[in-house]
C-alpha cells in the first residue's frame, strides 16, 4: 500500500545545512539554522545543565515512566518562570511535552478536539513548522499581515485589522516574544491593543515562546504573555526549553491551558493528559527533570541566568555592530531595524534573488525569506556580512 504514499517536500533549512556542509569555502558563514552559538562558533552546554546533570547522575534512582503531564515540579517551575504571578496556579492545567514543536502539536490537538471548526489565525510571515503542522492537521489557517518590508518593522495597524476578523470560536496564534522569523516584536501599548481585540472578538489566543530570555531579559520577554493569560477568558500557551536552556536535543516543552474559571482546570487537565497519551504517551524527563533542578535550586539559577544574559547582551552587541557596519558602508540608515529586534532572528526583508546572490557569490547561507541567525555571527564575520549585504545591492 505504501507505493501511493505522495513525495513530500524537502525541509528547506535542512536543505540549507547540506548545502553548507558541501561547500567547500573557509568563509563560508551559516546564519540559517536556529541555534544559538557563541564566538568560537559551538553551541554549548550551559554551566547550569552540566552541574544539574552531574547531581542527576549521582542522586537518581530509577528510570520509571513520569506521570501522562510529566513530573508536576516541572509544571510548578515551567508555569513559575512563564506566568510568574499573573494568574493563581489552580487556573493552569500543564503538560509536559517533546520541545516546544510537540507543545505546539498538542495545542493545535486540543483546539481540534474542543472545536473541529476553528480557524488559526497565523502571522505572515510565522515560523513554516505552524504552517506545516496545522495542513497536516487538516485545520484551516488564516493569515494575519504582521511584517512590513518597507519598514522592517510590525505593520500594527494591519494587523489589528486582520485579527478582528476572527470569531469567538477561532484562534490567535501569538509569538510571546523574539517573532520567528522578523525578530519584529510589539510593545506593550500595541499587546494592550491586541488584549482589547481579543477581548471583543471572543477569539482565544494561543502564544508560542520559544525564547525567553533571548530579548530584553526573562521577566520583561514573558511580559506579554502574562498580560494576555491574565487579560481573557481562556488561552494555550506553548513554551520550550530549547533555547533559554540550550538543551536542544533533549526536547523539553510544556503546553499550558489557563481559565479564569478554576473549576475548568481539571477538564483541561484530563485534556492535556488524554492528548499526551494517544501521541506520545509519557513525555521524555530528562531535560525537565533538568530544568526543574535548576529552577528549583538558588544557586543553579543564579549561574544560569548569568549564562543566559550573557547570551542575549552578546546577541545584542552583535545586532548593534552589524548595523553599525550597515551604516558605515552603505551610508544610510536604513539598516537600523537589525539593532531593535530582538532575539536570534531579523528578516532583512529582502527577495529569494538576493539570497541566492549571498549564497552564490559570498558563502552567506540564509534561508530564502532573508531570515538571518544573528547567534551565527562572532565580531569577526559581521563584517564579512555587512561587505556582502552591500555588494549585493540589498
Amino acid at each position: 500500500m505504501f507505493e501511493t504514499l505522495k513525495e513530500q517536500p524537502a525541509d528547506k533549512i535542512l536543505m540549507l545545512m547540506q548545502a553548507y556542509k558541501e561547500d567547500p569555502r573557509d568563509t563560508k558563514i551559516d546564519l540559517g539554522v536556529g541555534v544559538y552559538k557563541d564566538t568560537s562558533g559551538n553551541t554549548p552546554i550551559m554551566r547550569a545543565i552540566k552541574a544539574a546533570e552531574g547531581k542527576l547522575l549521582e542522586t537518581e534512582t530509577t528510570k520509571a515512566y513520569t506521570g501522562l503531564a510529566g513530573d508536576p515540579g516541572f509544571s510548578d517551575a515551567m508555569v513559575n518562570l512563564v506566568l510568574g504571578d499573573a494568574v493563581p496556579r489552580d487556573t493552569v492545567a500543564a503538560a509536559a511535552t517533546p520541545g516546544g514543536t510537540g507543545a505546539v502539536r498538542q495545542g493545535f490537538d486540543m483546539i481540534r478536539s474542543a472545536n473541529p471548526q476553528a480557524r488559526v489565525f497565523v502571522s505572515d510571515p510565522t515560523w513554516p513548522n505552524h504552517l506545516s503542522i496545522l495542513k497536516h492537521m487538516g485545520i484551516e489557517m488564516v493569515p494575519y499581515r504582521y511584517f512590513d518590508d518597507e519598514t522592517r518593522g510590525v505593520a500594527f495597524d494591519a494587523m489589528l485589522e486582520d485579527i478582528g476578523k476572527a470569531k469567538k470560536g477561532d484562534v490567535v496564534l501569538l509569538h510571546g516574544c523574539c517573532h520567528n522569523p522578523t525578530g519584529a516584536n510589539l510593545n506593550m501599548s500595541q499587546w494592550k491593543e491586541v488584549v482589547a481585540s481579543l477581548q471583543k472578538t471572543g477569539a482565544t489566543p494561543m502564544i508560542d515562546i520559544a525564547y525567553q530570555g533571548f530579548g530584553d531579559g526573562l521577566d520583561a520577554d514573558a511580559a506579554a504573555t502574562r498580560l494576555v493569560a491574565s487579560s481573557v477568558p481562556e488561552c494555550l500557551i506553548a513554551a520550550s526549553c530549547s533555547k533559554n536552556f540550550g538543551i536542544y536535543r533533549e526536547r523539553t516543552g510544556l503546553l499550558m491551558a489557563v481559565s479564569q474559571d478554576a473549576s475548568a482546570r481539571k477538564l483541561n487537565q484530563g485534556t492535556l493528559n488524554y492528548l499526551n497519551r494517544q501521541n506520545f504517551s509519557f513525555p521524555p524527563d530528562h531535560g525537565a527533570r533538568l530544568v526543574t533542578m535548576i529552577l528549583s535550586d538558588d544557586s543553579l539559577r543564579a549561574d544560569w541566568m548569568a549564562e543566559l544574559e550573557e547570551m542575549r547582551t552578546l546577541m545584542l552587541s552583535l545586532r548593534e555592530q552589524l548595523a553599525s557596519e550597515l551604516q558605515r558602508l552603505s551610508g544610510s540608515d536604513r539598516f537600523g531595524f537589525i539593532a531593535q529586534h530582538r532575539g536570534m532572528f531579523s528578516r532583512l526583508g529582502t527577495t529569494p534573488e538576493m539570497v541566492e546572490k549571498l549564497r552564490a557569490d559570498h558563502g552567506i547561507y540564509m534561508v530564502g525569506d532573508s531570515r538571518l541567525n544573528i547567534a551565527g555571527l562572532n565580531k569577526n564575520t559581521v563584517p564579512i556580512l555587512a561587505k556582502a549585504i552591500v555588494d549585493v545591492g540589498i
